[in-house]
């Protein structure tokens, strides 16, 4: 049930043979995002539970569960703000509904991901994706 723009990055995965050039891969499409204006990082948008500063400002076009979810994101590591580029992959332009049923530990896992992320990184993206998560059910529910 992913989007094109997160099969894109799991076809690059298989390409890429080593962990490395994933990593590096990765990093490269954070720097890729345009960042996030100052007045945006705010606690409000602060994703606790990162061991980074890492800042979600979702933008919901629409209402109720066909509501477009999409979201701009940033972090002061360069790692975690190309977790962000990945989870804006597979998440922006879907409905908030959607975003709902994605499950994101199984999509983040044909990355490869879980298993070469630190404990404290693997913290982090989860609390990411509770946020997203929390932030379509808010979404969802307001419809």
């Amino acid at each position: 049930m992913a989007t094109e723009a997160f099969e894109e990055i799991a076809e690059t995965f298989d390409f890429l043979d080593d962990w490395e050039d994933r990593y590096r891969h990765v990093i490269d499409i954070g720097k890729a995002m345009p960042p996030l204006e100052e007045a945006f990082k705010v606690p409000a948008t602060k994703v606790d539970g990162c061991a980074s500063q890492v800042w979600i400002q979702p933008h919901i076009d629409g209402q109720g569960p066909d509501a477009i979810f999409t979201f701009r994101g940033e972090s002061d590591a360069m790692i975690v703000r190309g977790i962000i580029a990945v989870l804006h992959a597979l998440y922006s332009g879907i409905s908030v509904a959607d975003v709902l049923a994605v499950d994101a530990p199984a999509e983040m896992a044909r990355l490869g991901l879980n298993e070469h992320l630190s404990a404290q990184r693997s913290n982090g993206l989860r609390a990411m994706v509770e946020r997203i998560q929390k932030l379509a059910a808010a979404a969802n529910a307001a419809g």
